[in-house]
Order: structure tokens, then C-alpha cells, then sequence
């Protein structure tokens, strides 16, 4: 080696590490140009790492050393002459047992690993392994933490070198997780498991037993990181933790029970650090998420509430985006909600929300009233008949004399709204002015004004006598409130439009008028979000009051639209591109001149680089950390390295995150705008569809959830849109009849439905499925059987998988495949199935006769979700989808008319209405189709509908819908066969139902049962002549929505017509006359 070439280079790298920036840029093109091309660079790096004395250049040196052997597959490595390449081998060890300073410790044993990942597959460095368990096992603690981490950095990069080796590894390290020296040999041999753990298969049982066996030592290595406080062990401990978690073998299976009570109790002991605690409760939060069917079957959420009620209680920060304990304990809970049937939760945490709401103390109170909160995402179909029981609770809490309670319960009624509707707007009269009063406090302000805007979202029938109130406080707002309570005031202005539609144009201009000033902020942060906030509500705006009121806006809107792009903001393009898919919605047609520029930004928002790509990141895994990054998935997605000079480059994390979270959601929006666009503006689109498609397509192989569920729907929103624009024929039910797609959409179905349905066999996402299997339903209900062509069989697999709960995104690592999915599911999964029941009922639709062999394999897979102990959701759906494949195979259903007719007496006798109403259609339905009389049984029919027409005025909406099904139902039996019913006892109860009010579909068969009974037994209908009257009136109403069609009101108006031959007077009197053909 030339001591001249050593001299040079060591110069030149004290030169790098200088402050001067021209000696820098000097120096690192010297060393890329005359030193690092040339082979000698490495054995000359080793020598400086051993030799210079200066901590910074060794440190610089074994980054550089590192980096030269690993590049181009280690061709500069073994360009190193043979004898030159075994002494660098014999001295690296040595290198780093004597190195005093950790950090280039650290950096030369990565050097180790670099070497060894070139040499140990050759078999040429059999000397290492040994060398490593003598220094993991010598007298000396330095020397054992030296072993321990080169073996660490050596697994990390060929552990699959040393396979043969694991057994000999578990015995070394169940020894060196209890160094009674080093807290850095432990935290370091639970690192080197965590590595070794995602190379053990499911089927190397034996491997799994001997790391089952070492858990209680990581446990108690854990315990006592936080105990003395070291947060950066604690940090590397827990990314191993959460690996394990997420790992699809059962290491942690039987430890659940004690890992949960493990991490709890640390997260719950407030003596530990803050920042621990959090560590150990995100830990508890991705057990519950991963491990959920464990929590599950240990019947674990019970205790894990009582353990966390405690830490909800805890002061929170001001600021909304700093974690703390309190925080981390209501995500939980929000998980155990989302991911746990509603009956292992709710119930328990009732309790616990009773008990500490009837506290003196407010800061348990408040812990109450967010506990109940956050705990309605998952639970609101369970929580809906216990309403009763919990308004009282939220109504104290807005009063309470605590202000914390009281935005507590701003906070739950916002949470109530968006998941409980119906139940939120029939307590108006309550809730809009006890919030009122609030909004007026400055303390409780901000809070109110979300509470508020929620409740407005929904308030769509009774808002009227609210709007000017709500308007005239809201208005003064925008003039003196701080920033931060104008974006939700202003939000609040857009649910009030939203909900109010034409009624809001009395404050349209001057609310516009007032908006303009926040329309062209341009600094970051608040000021950036305030306009995006606007953009939204001005939207609302539009789709409220309609275009010809919006028409002197729109252009400068657009303008201020493509402004807030150019400003580069992730959040405002966001709001620009909402706020396009909005304007196309409303202009159609005269959205097109702007389609150039709007495409434009749109496919450059899709191509986006994700940051970080391209340059040096400490994101190993970018769909994990965008999932860590918005509180998806464990943050052991992220690999923080542990020499911080390994680049030269120190990453901020948490704003990378930020950043690449906003691109992200930017993408997602990007790329559901495409689908709006396009059907809303039709053939002005065309010439855009090929580029947005083929970018939509890669998109659909992207890590972030949210971008794959958006090219979803928009792909197959272009295939609808694309169908619809082919002036397509009608096509009928079954292979028998085709009616062939054209060639353009035929192949656009081909160039796209293939790659959804390979994003399907690797999709771990249940909403991505859902929404993959409604869009699906969709489309083939729109574009019928031609869609199905060679396809039919790969459509129903889908359907089939997800019903027997097969589906990837629904593989649960802890549970055998020969094992029966649970019955009792969170109610998010009942989306899911219920999603698969649409795609089945579309098969159904398409095919007609040609399903019945499809009915029985799927028969039996919907029924098994009605049962009694599955949730109200799975059984709706189930009735509901049979309904409807009875609608899709009409008189083919013949075969299995009586096993149904079973199953819908049972529904009918269902607690839920919701139930009753499916099963009440489904029953009318399998009474107008199938070729089977079922006149027999009309009487225990119509016994078993009798209690479904027994509704109160003022009842829910569900009750409702059910009595207009059951008189659907009624109606079909007429139709079918009225000599089996007795009308005398019958029509007094079927009129008196009528008119309908809420589900006017049911009005087809209702009025041919009595167009069918005028022209057979007319008799039977003069006593009710005068009801019948007034019920064609209603129907009929020219200022009321379409309740009939256009069929059956041509038919209705030629009856009128007849009738008022033989009672002109009481047609008149009924208002009818106007109808009465030729007058």
C-alpha cells in the first residue's frame, strides 16, 4: 500500500470535515475523481479508521469504507488483491474493539457487515463467527457490546447466511439478555432478534419455540429501558416490539394476555417519562390492531379499558399535534372500537363512562365524555338502541361547569354526527341552542364551532328554523375570532349551505363577499389552511344555490383555484382539486374550457415524485412510514440508523413524514377528481382518457391505501362514463341474448380490469376491497352481462373469498387456516361482507336465469350471516342481498322458493327494523317470482308482516322504510293471487298505510295491486274511494319530488279519468281535476 496514496486521502478527508464550503466542494471532487474509483481506496480507509487520531476522520473514513465495498455488488472489494483483502479481515475486529468512541464504533462494525456480506456466501471468512461468540461471551462488557453489535449489523445483512446457525444464536442470546453489566448488550441482542425474527417461516416451528422462550427476558429488558429513562433503547426496543407484531408468524400468539398487561402497565404508571409511556401505549394500540383476534379470544379489551381510563383523565397539550399519554389511551380505545365486535367493548366501557362521568372530579369527566366519543366510529350500529342512556350524558356534559368537559362534549357530539345521523338530528331542538350559547364563550369557541358544523352537515329538514340565527353569529365571527376558530366557523358556513341548498342564497353574496379577503392568503401554515378551508365551503356553495346563482363567481374562482396550486402546497391543490370535481358537478358542459389545465395538474399531482425517492431517506419501508406517519401502522416501519453521519446527512423525521402524508392525501384526492371530472363533463374528457387511465393504473400498485381505493374508483368510473358515452343497446339478463360492447370500450375494459384484479390478490386493505367489490358492482350493473365475458368466474371468486373471510385482507396470522373466522366481528368488517353481497346481487342482475348454478355456491355462504348472534349489519345485508338476487334471477329462484320463504319469516320476526324491512321486500319479491303458489301460506305471511305496519308518526326512519316494504309486500300478494288473501280484513290496513312516504319504489307494485283490483273486482275498492283519492293526490303533486314514474302516473291519470265518469265530484274535491284527461 502506497503510505503517499494513505497520506493524500487522509488529508483530503480532514479537509472534507471542515466548516469551509470551497475546501468541501474541493475535496469531494478530488476524492470521487483520484481516489474512490481506485481499489487501493480501501485497504488506505481501513488504515486511517485504525490509525488517524482524529475522531472526526475515522468516523468519515468507515462511512466511506463502508460505502466503497458495498457499491456496484462489491466489484471494488474484490478488486483488492487476495492478501490485502485478509488482513482487512483480520484487522477490522480489532479495528473495533479498540475504537474508544461508539459512533465510529458503530460506523467500522458496519464495515464488518458490509465485508461480510461479499465474503460468508463465499464461505471465505470462517474465522468471524467464531470471533463473534468469543467477544460476545468475553469477561469484558465493552468487548461483549463490541460482539454484540457487529453481529447485529452482520444479521442484518446476510442473516440468511447463517440459518444453520439459529439455534446456537438463541443459546448465545438467552445468556446475553441478562448481562448483569450492559444495558447496551441487552438492548442490542433484542435488535439482533427482531432481525433474525423476519427471516423464521410459519413452518419452522422449532425456531419459533426457542424465541417464544427468550420473550419474558425482552419484556424485562424493555421494563427496565423505561425505568431508567433511556428513551433512544426504549425507542429501538419498541420498533423491534411492533416488528414482531406485524410479523405473519405467531412468535407473540401466546403472549398476548401478557404483553398487553406488560405494556399497559407501563404506559399507565405516570412516575415514567411521558414520552416512554407514549412509546408503551402505541405499542398496546398496534397489539390491539395486529393481534385482534388474541384480544379477541382472551376477551382482553375489558381490563385494557379499565387500564386506560385512568390514563384518559391526564391533561392534555395545547397543541393538537404533540402526543401524549392521555391521546395515546383514547387512540386505543378508538381501536379496541374499530377492530373488536362492539360487544367486547361497549358494554364494559359504558361502565367506566358512567362511573367517571359521576365523578366530582372534571378531568374525569371530561376523560368520560372522550372515552364515549372516540369509541363511536366502531360502535354506532351497537350504541344506536342505548341512545337513550346516552344523550343524558352528553346534554350534562355541554353544561357542566368545568370548560374542559364542555369542549369534551363538543368533541362527542361532533363524533356523534358523523356516525349516528338520524339519532343527531332528532335532538335539534336540544343540541343547536345549547351549542349556540357555546360558540358565544371564547373558551369553548373553537370546539363549538366543529360540534356545530357537524351537526349542520346533517340537519337537512329542520334547519330552516335555525339558518338565519346560526348565520347572523357566524358572520361576526369572521370578523374579530383568532385564525385557527375562522377555519372552523367557516366550515361550519359550508355544512349550514350544505345542508340549507337553495335556502342559503339570502347569504350567499354576502357571505361570498366576506370570504374574498381569504382567498388570496398566501404564507404557509394557518394562513394556507384558512384558504383551503374557504375553497371548500365556496364549493358547498356552488352545489347549494346552483349554477346560475354561482355563474358571476365561477371564473375567478377557477383562477383562485389554479393560484392556490401554483403556490405548491400539498393541502391547498388538495382543495383545488376538490373544488374542480365540485365546479364540474355543477357546470358540466361549461367546465370544458378549463379540462386542459385541470387534466393537466391533476396527472403532474399523480406522477409526483414521493418524497424521499430519489434522495437519501431514513424511511426503509415508505408504505409503513406513511402509515406510521398517519397512525396506521407501527412506527418499526421506520429505521433510524444508529451512526447519524451514515449519509453525512441528518433526516428530520417528523417533517419528512408530515410532508410525504400531504403528497399522499394530495395523490388520493388527485386521483379521485380524475373520475368526477370525467363524469360530469362526458365527451369533453375524451381526448384525456387514455393519459389519466394509464396513470391511474400505476397507481394502483402504490404502498399508501388511500391512492390504490381512489385509482379504484376512478377507473372504474372511466369505464362507466366511457360505456355510457357509447350509445350502448339495452341489454337483458343472461348469456342467451349478448349484447356486445363496443370495440373502444371493450378494450379500455381490457386494458384495466386485469390490473384490478391483480391489485386484488395482494390487497391487505379491507376498504380498498369493499370499495374494488362495489365499483364492481356498479359497473357490471350497468354495463350487464358483456362485462362479464371470460370474467364472471374471477368476479365471483372475489365475492366468494371475502364471504368465507379468505380474502389477503383478511388473513389473520394467529388463526389456523382450518379454523372458522369468528362470528362476532367489529363492525367494519360488516362493510366489507356487505360490500361482497353487492358484487354477488350484480352477478345476480346481469345474469338472470343463467345464476342459478352461481345461487348455489353463494346461497349458503350469505345465509350463514343471518344468525342471531351476528350483527345487525350482517344480517341486513344477508336479506338484503338475497332480495335482490331474487330481483337479478326472478322465476329462476323457483327451486328454492320454500327454503327462503323459512328464513324471511324468521327475519320478519327480526328485533330490528332495518332487518324487517329487508325481509319484508325480499318476501314480496319471492312472492312476484317464483313459480311456486304460495297462497297457502298468505295468512302466516301476512301474520308475520301485520306487526311491521304498527308505526308511530314520529318513528325512526328504519320503522318507516319497513311498514312501505311490508306494504309492498301486501301489494305483490294481491297482484299474485288476491283470491288467497281476505280484502275485506286486508285493505283497510294496506290503504291506511298508504300514501307512502319513504321508500316511494315500493310504489310500482302498490299501485298495480290497485290498478289490478279497479279492472277485476272493482267492487272492493268503492268503500275506500275517497282514501284512494286523496292518496292519487299526494302522489301526484306537482311540487313534490316524482314518487311513481312516468308509467305508472299515465296509467294513474287514465284511471282518474274513469273515475271521474261515475264521481266527478269527489275527484274534484280531491283535487284531481286538473288531471282528468281532456279538461
Amino acid at each position: 500500500m502506497d503510505p503517499a496514496f494513505v497520506q493524500n486521502l487522509h488529508a483530503l478527508l480532514v479537509q472534507f470535515t471542515s466548516n469551509d464550503t470551497v475546501q468541501l466542494k474541493q475535496a469531494t471532487t478530488t476524492l470521487n475523481r483520484e481516489f474512490y474509483q481506485n481499489a487501493q481506496c480501501i485497504p488506505a480507509l481501513t488504515s486511517i479508521i485504525a490509525n488517524s487520531p482524529e475522531q472526526g476522520v475515522r468516523q468519515l473514513a468507515a462511512v466511506e469504507l463502508r460505502k466503497r465495498i458495498s457499491q456496484h455488488s462489491g466489484d471494488l472489494w474484490l478488486q483488492v488483491q487476495e492478501d490485502q483483502r485478509e488482513q482487512i479481515k483480520a484487522k477490522l475486529p480489532e479495528i473495533v474493539l479498540s475504537e474508544s468512541n461508539t459512533l465510529v464504533r458503530h460506523s467500522t462494525a458496519r464495515v464488518v457487515a458490509a465485508v461480510a456480506s461479499i465474503e460468508v456466501p463465499l464461505d471465505h471468512w470462517p474465522t468471524l463467527l467464531p470471533f463473534l461468540q468469543q467477544t460476545c461471551t468475553s469477561p469484558q462488557a465493552e468487548h461483549r457490546e463490541v460482539g454484540i453489535y457487529i453481529l447485529y449489523t452482520v444479521l442484518e445483512t446476510i442473516v440468511e447466511g447463517f440459518t444453520s446457525q439459529l439455534q446456537s444464536f438463541f443459546l448465545l442470546f438467552e445468556q446475553l439478555l441478562k448481562d448483569p453489566e450492559s444495558a447496551e448488550v441487552r438492548i442490542t441482542t433484542v435488535r439482533a432478534l427482531g432481525v433474525i425474527a423476519q427471516y423464521i417461516d410459519s413452518d419452522d416451528k422449532a425456531e419459533i419455540k426457542s424465541f417464544q422462550k427468550l420473550l419474558p427476558d425482552i419484556m424485562n429488558v424493555i421494563g427496565h429501558c423505561i425505568e431508567s429513562g433511556n428513551e433512544t433503547g426504549a425507542r429501538q426496543l419498541f420498533d423491534v416490539l411492533e416488528t414482531l407484531l406485524i410479523l405473519e408468524i405467531p412468535i407473540l400468539s401466546q403472549f398476548i394476555p401478557q404483553l398487553a398487561e406488560f405494556l399497559l402497565r407501563y404506559g399507565a404508571n405516570r412516575n415514567y417519562d411521558s414520552e416512554l409511556r407514549v412509546l408503551a401505549l402505541n405499542a398496546l394500540n398496534w397489539t390491539v390492531q395486529y393481534k385482534k383476534s388474541k384480544v379477541q379470544s382472551h376477551g382482553l379489551a375489558p381490563a385494557i379499558l379499565e387500564g386506560l381510563m385512568p390514563i384518559a383523565t391526564e391533561e392534555e397539550p395545547e397543541d393538537i399535534d404533540d402526543d401524549a399519554p392521555a391521546r395515546s389511551s383514547l387512540r386505543i380505545i378508538d381501536c379496541l372500537a374499530t377492530n373488536l365486535p362492539p360487544t367486547q367493548v361497549f358494554p364494559a366501557l359504558r361502565q367506566l363512562i358512567q362511573q367517571y362521568f359521576s365523578s366530582a372530579d372534571p378531568a374525569q369527566r371530561r376523560g368520560a365524555i372522550l372515552a364515549l366519543g372516540v369509541s363511536v366510529e366502531g360502535c354506532s350500529e351497537f350504541m344506536t338502541p342505548l341512545m337513550a342512556q346516552v344523550w343524558p350524558i352528553i346534554e350534562t356534559a355541554l353544561q357542566d361547569s368545568d370548560a374542559t368537559v364542555r369542549k369534551a362534549g363538543c368533541i362527542a357530539v361532533s363524533c356523534l354526527c358523523e356516525w349516528l345521523e338520524e339519532e343527531c338530528s332528532a335532538k335539534h331542538a336540544v343540541l343547536v341552542p345549547t351549542i349556540m350559547q357555546l360558540v358565544n364563550d371564547p373558551v369553548t369557541q373553537r370546539s363549538a364551532c366543529t360540534a356545530l358544523d357537524a351537526l349542520l352537515e346533517i340537519m337537512h329538514d329542520v334547519i330552516d328554523q335555525y339558518l338565519t340565527l346560526i348565520m347572523d353569529r357566524l358572520v361576526v365571527l369572521l370578523d374579530n375570532a383568532p385564525t385557527e376558530v375562522k377555519s372552523v366557523v367557516i366550515g361550519a358556513i359550508g355544512s349550514a349551505a350544505h345542508a340549507s341548498k337553495e335556502k342559503f342564497l339570502p347569504y350567499f353574496v354576502s357571505t361570498m363577499d366576506r370570504f374574498k379577503h381569504f382567498l388570496v392568503l398566501t404564507a404557509p401554515g394557518e394562513e394556507q389552511e384558512l384558504r383551503g378551508i374557504t375553497m371548500d365551503a365556496v364549493g358547498t356553495f356552488a352545489e347549494a344555490v346552483g349554477k346560475e346563482a354561482f355563474r358571476p363567481y365561477f371564473r375567478d374562482m377557477m383562477g383562485q383555484a389554479f393560484n392556490g396550486i401554483q403556490l405548491g402546497g400539498a393541502r391547498l391543490k388538495e382543495c383545488s382539486f376538490l373544488f374542480f370535481g365540485v365546479m364540474a358537478r355543477v357546470f358540466e358542459d361549461e367546465f370544458a374550457p378549463y379540462l386542459e389545465e385541470v387534466v393537466k395538474s391533476l396527472i403532474e399531482s399523480c406522477k409526483q415524485a414521493d418524497h424521499g425517492d430519489e434522495e437519501r431517506s431514513a424511511l426503509s419501508d415508505p408504505e409503513t412510514a406513511v402509515s406510521f406517519a398517519s397512525g396506521l401502522t407501527p412506527s418499526s416501519a421506520i429505521a433510524v440508523t444508529d451512526d447519524i453521519n451514515v449519509d453525512e446527512e441528518e433526516v428530520n423525521l417528523d417533517a419528512l413524514l408530515d410532508v410525504s402524508t400531504g403528497i399522499y392525501i394530495e395523490k388520493e384526492i388527485a386521483a379521485d377528481t380524475i373520475g368526477t371530472i370525467f363524469a360530469a363533463t362526458k365527451k369533453h374528457f375524451l381526448n384525456y382518457v387514455e393519459p389519466c387511465t394509464l396513470e391511474l393504473i400505476t397507481l394502483l400498485q402504490h404502498f399508501y391505501e388511500g391512492i390504490r381505493k381512489s385509482a379504484t374508483d376512478s377507473l372504474l368510473e372511466i369505464i362507466r362514463t366511457f360505456y355510457d358515452l357509447s350509445e350502448p343497446q339495452e341489454w337483458q339478463p343472461g348469456y342467451s341474448n349478448p349484447v356486445p360492447l363496443n370495440s373502444r370500450v371493450k378494450d379500455l375494459v381490457n386494458h384495466i380490469v386485469p390490473q384490478l384484479l391483480e391489485m386484488y390478490e395482494t390487497e391487505d386493505n379491507k376498504k380498498v376491497v369493499s370499495s374494488l367489490c362495489v365499483g364492481l358492482a356498479e359497473t357490471i350493473n350497468k354495463l350487464g352481462p358483456a362485462f362479464l365475458e371470460d370474467r364472471a368466474d374471477q368476479f365471483a371468486n372475489i365475492a366468494v373469498q371475502v364471504l368465507e373471510q379468505k380474502a389477503t385482507c383478511q388473513q389473520d396470522p394467529d388463526q389456523d387456516e382450518s379454523e372458522e373466522a369468528p362470528e362476532d366481528s367489529a363492525e367494519y368488517d360488516s362493510i366489507l361482507i356487505s360490500s361482497a353481497g353487492d358484487l354477488v346481487a350484480a352477478l345476480a342482475t346481469a345474469l338472470g336465469p343463467d345464476f342459478a348454478s352461481g345461487y348455489e355456491k353463494f346461497a349458503p355462504l350469505i345465509i350463514k350471516y343471518y344468525k342471531e348472534n351476528r350483527s345487525l349489519s350482517d344480517r341486513s345485508s344477508a336479506i338484503g342481498t338475497l332480495s335482490e338476487i331474487i330481483g337479478g334471477m326472478k322465476s329462476a329462484i323457483t327451486p328454492w322458493t320454500l327454503q327462503l320463504i323459512e328464513l324471511f319469516f324468521r327475519a320478519l320476526s327480526d328485533n330490528e327494523p332495518e332487518v324487517q324491512c329487508n325481509a319484508a321486500f325480499a318476501a314480496g319479491l319471492l312472492i312476484e317470482y317464483s313459480d311456486v303458489d304460495l297462497s297457502p301460506q298468505y295468512l302466516q305471511i301476512l301474520a308475520a308482516l301485520r306487526p311491521v305496519f304498527i308505526v308511530a308518526p314520529d318513528a325512526p326512519s328504519a320503522k318507516l322504510n319497513a311498514r312501505d316494504n311490508a306494504v309492498g309486500a301486501v301489494a305483490r300478494m294481491i297482484i299474485k293471487n288476491p283470491a288467497g288473501l281476505p280484502l275485506d280484513q286486508v285493505l283497510p290496513v294496506f290503504l291506511d298505510a298508504l300514501p307512502l312516504r319513504n321508500d316511494y319504489l315500493e310504489n310500482r307494485p302498490v299501485f298495480r295491486a290497485i290498478f289490478h283490483l279497479f279492472k277485476t273486482q272493482p267492487a272492493v275498492l268503492h268503500p275506500y274511494l275517497d282514501k284512494l283519492l286523496h292518496v292519487f293526490a299526494f302522489v301526484l303533486d306537482p311540487t313534490g319530488s316524482d314518487q311513481v314514474g312516468d308509467e305508472i302516473r299515465a296509467e294513474l291519470i287514465a284511471l282518474i279519468g274513469l273515475l271521474n265518469r261515475e264521481e266527478p265530484a269527489k275527484v274534484a274535491a280531491a283535487g284531481l281535476a286538473a288531471f282528468v284527461p281532456g279538461q
